[in-house]
């Protein structure tokens, strides 16, 4: 645990509203009550305080700009709306307009870009939502010089299993097409692509970063494998920080999603197995919730959503709206 003591990840989240470029959300001052998960505590992310601009794009001086610390992340997830779809909600589109002012060092997103998962989806629909994601969020990305580190969704590319075969193979080998076209390369530094974009490394200036396929609950036991020896490894160990980056998380944290199949199989073992290689955070996304918190030793961020669809944490009154979070990682 020795890159722990001198570590922190520090997390300022803001609300995306239609109309408004953004406002503060909650800084989770005090606990919040978290049904069947009693172990799951929530990490107290940096106060934050902005002064909102009146569209987007407008004027942005007024937009909160946290401390830099030494690597700076953008996180988001589930940008989707209704499956085939081609279009995004206004908000993704303003939260990549977003992005460039806090000149990250990095964007990842935990996963859901495209509305697949419907197995009467033609070849030609997967591909056009796979066009409409470039247009909308990569190639401004890509544009603008920012890495783009990211994990497949269940809608993306999903890794159910059935009869010693994937359901949505066809939705896979078009997710693999998009990705390993030269002209979509997401501009990070890869360790290990052999089998991108389901399972790879890659290291941006200090931090490691582990992407498995959590697109489904499970995870082979070759690929776990491949797991522990990427943590393992002299790269991995000698980084200041590992996070590790999949779309499922360990345990739920939002109504109707806290049950079988929605959570990764065997949450404590894979804690477990982040926890021994001093993995710093696992960053998740699917519940459509936002939720920073910790079991353990190890920190988990529910990322929340931009696209449709918020759900309600367990135990709470109502749901937080479209979230992007900035995570400056810093040296204490």
């Amino acid at each position: 645990m020795r890159n722990r003591r001198w570590v922190t990840l520090l997390i300022a989240t803001w609300v995306l509203c239609l109309g408004i470029a953004c406002l503060p959300a909650s800084p989770l001052r005090t606990p919040l009550p978290v049904a069947k998960t009693p172990s799951t505590t929530p990490s107290t992310p940096a106060a934050v305080s902005a002064t909102a601009p009146a569209t987007a794009t407008g004027a942005l001086s007024g937009l909160y700009d946290p401390p830099r610390g030494e690597v700076r992340l953008v996180v988001i997830s589930d940008l989707n709306s209704a499956y085939g779809s081609t279009d995004y909600d206004p908000e993704v589109d303003q939260a990549i307009d977003l992005i460039p002012f806090w000149q990250p060092d990095l964007v990842v997103c935990s996963g859901d870009m495209v509305a697949g998962q419907r197995a009467s989806l033609t070849r030609e629909q997967i591909q056009a939502m796979w066009a409409a994601f470039d247009d909308h969020v990569a190639a401004p990305l890509r544009q603008a010089q920012i890495p783009f580190g990211f994990t497949v969704g269940n809608h993306d590319a999903s890794g159910a299993w059935r009869d010693n075969r994937f359901v949505f193979q066809r939705e896979r080998d078009l997710a693999a097409a998009y990705w390993q076209d030269p002209t979509h390369d997401p501009g990070v530094n890869f360790v290990d692509r052999d089998d991108f974009p389901f399972y790879y490394s890659f290291q941006q200036g200090d931090v490691f970063v582990v992407v498995w396929d959590g697109s489904s609950s499970r995870i082979p036991p070759e690929k776990l494998a491949w797991v522990e020896q990427t943590l393992a490894s002299p790269a991995a160990q000698q980084a200041k920080i590992r996070l590790l980056l999949g779309h499922l998380p360990l345990y739920g944290i939002a109504v109707g999603r806290d049950k079988p199949g929605e959570v990764m199989n065997n949450a404590d073992d894979l804690r477990a197995l982040l926890e021994q290689y001093d993995v710093h955070t696992y960053i998740s996304g699917h519940q459509h919730a936002y939720y920073p918190g910790h079991r353990g030793d190890l920190q988990l961020l529910h990322t929340g959503i931009i696209g449709s669809g918020p759900r309600v944490l367990i135990d709470s009154d109502g749901p937080l709206g479209p979230v992007l979070t900035i995570a400056p990682l810093k040296k204490r």
